[in-house]
């Protein structure tokens, strides 16, 4: 079995808006329906995201199913130029474990161009967070518009950065051309289940 034989889902999106938070909800989530799942958190130079999935997830899933892959160079590098690393981590999971069914791959990045290589995942979520601005949406940037899910997170901010999330559902609505979006608060778990139903259905059920 290699990295082709196992689902991957890509999250990205900008330092703060809530991808660390999301993997943490999911990841639960997919334990408890069953599914074997793996994890991955790209960076530049540190393991720091890695540390804290394996200190979430040490009771939920096995050490080996963790990966920090530093990229040594912008994130955004590692999962769309050139996902290499990435998908060397994948097959050393699947080789490990070959009854592994998805794998997360979480990558930042300080703008909202961090989309994923077609051949590193195969359903891409990108986070915003309503605390960057209302306008966000509006700006169009490709993980925006690109993603197969975009997630607006961070919703219980809203009243205290100023911003309408029903200017968000309409903007977003109309950058998005019909491709879906959910609205999250990962600090309560709002949304969370609506997320898990668009990757079951879109490529575990695939």
């Amino acid at each position: 079995m290699g990295y082709r034989d196992v689902a991957k889902v890509g999250l990205g999106g900008p330092v703060g808006s809530g991808k660390t938070a999301l993997v943490r909800r999911l990841v639960p989530k997919l334990v408890e329906e069953g599914y074997e799942v793996g994890v991955i958190a790209n960076d530049i130079m540190t393991q720091e995201d890695a540390d804290v999935f394996r200190e979430s997830f040490a009771d939920l899933i096995p050490e080996d199913l963790v990966e920090g892959v530093e990229t040594g160079a912008c994130p955004h590098t590692g999962i769309r130029e050139d996902p290499s690393m990435n998908l060397a981590a994948i097959d050393e999971f699947t080789e490990r474990h070959p009854d592994l069914d998805v794998v997360l791959i979480e990558s930042g990045g300080d703008n909202l161009a961090a989309t994923f290589n077609p051949e590193l995942a195969d359903y891409f979520l990108f986070i915003i967070s309503v605390a960057e601005g209302e306008d966000i949406p509006r700006k169009r940037g490709p993980g925006v518009t690109q993603a197969d899910l975009l997630v607006v997170n961070k919703t219980d901010l809203a009243p205290y950065v100023d911003a309408d999330l029903e200017v968000i559902d309409r903007d977003a609505t109309a950058v998005r051309d019909g491709e879906p979006f959910v609205f999250t608060d990962c600090k309560s778990g709002e949304g969370i289940d609506a997320v898990l139903e668009h990757v079951e259905r879109e490529v575990l059920f695939a």
